[in-house]
């Protein structure tokens, strides 16, 4: 079958060649390695700068956390319909990298505390080998059952809203949300890497990597921004 008429470009990769599928899968999960690399330099960069630790402590207290949790939700919805909605590839790659900076300034205060005050910067290092050894897993599950995992998404979102809800209400009352709230976190992470694992082969055409990478590069995040927490409760005791 020739794919490149107009039509054939409207349809999604699990409805192409196993050729064109290999190499839209390959594109974007180098692209999903890409943009951790960059998250790295950004936030080394970050670390690095004072006036941004600064900035990010700061912003941890009280209510204007959800101020900076604002702000990122709406860096993340820019730049997810960037990335989908526009056929500039520049516009896209630009919606990449504002989503890979503002995780990595939500990351200063967690990566600080790893790194400086709990003197551990060894805990970032296992925290992200463990994390993509569950990204792995949750891909090869998707990708190799060949079932569509878009039925999680309802739960994905009310959990979601039920975290936010939580959140919310730590900081109002001033309770932790404890380890077990970090668990469910990553099963919930989890969910989403399936989720978007799946979107990619069942819902993404094979001109929207640079989308694809985005959804799941923010679920691998997620997912190591909770690992990280859990092994910093456990060398703190």
């Amino acid at each position: 079958m020739d794919y490149n008429t107009p039509l054939d470009r409207n349809l999604v990769a699990s409805q192409v060649s196993a050729t064109e599928r290999a190499t839209f899968i390959r594109k974007t999960y180098l692209h999903v390695g890409l943009a951790v690399l960059l998250f790295a330099i950004v936030e080394a960069i970050f670390l690095s700068t004072p006036a941004i630790v600064k900035i990010g402590l700061a912003m941890t207290q009280g209510f204007t956390w959800l101020i900076v949790l604002g702000g990122f939700m709406f860096a993340t919805s820019m730049a997810e319909r960037w990335a989908m909605g526009s056929t500039d590839r520049n516009a896209q790659y630009g919606a990449l990298i504002l989503y890979v900076v503002a995780q990595a300034f939500i990351f200063v205060p967690l990566m600080y505390m790893a790194m400086m005050v709990l003197g551990q910067p060894a805990l970032v290092l296992q925290a992200g080998i463990i994390t993509l050894a569950l990204f792995t897993g949750l891909s090869a599950v998707a990708l190799f059952s060949g079932k569509d995992f878009s039925f999680l998404r309802s739960a994905l979102t009310i959990g979601g809203f039920v975290a936010i809800g939580l959140i919310v209400a730590g900081i109002a009352f001033g309770f932790n949300l404890g380890l077990w709230f970090s668990v469910a976190m990553v099963a919930l992470a989890g969910g989403s890497i399936l989720y978007q694992t799946s979107n990619m082969v069942h819902h993404y055409r094979t001109d929207q990597y640079v989308a694809a990478s985005l959804g799941l590069f923010g679920a691998l995040m997620m997912m190591f921004w909770y690992i990280l927490q859990i092994l910093m409760r456990f060398s703190g005791d």
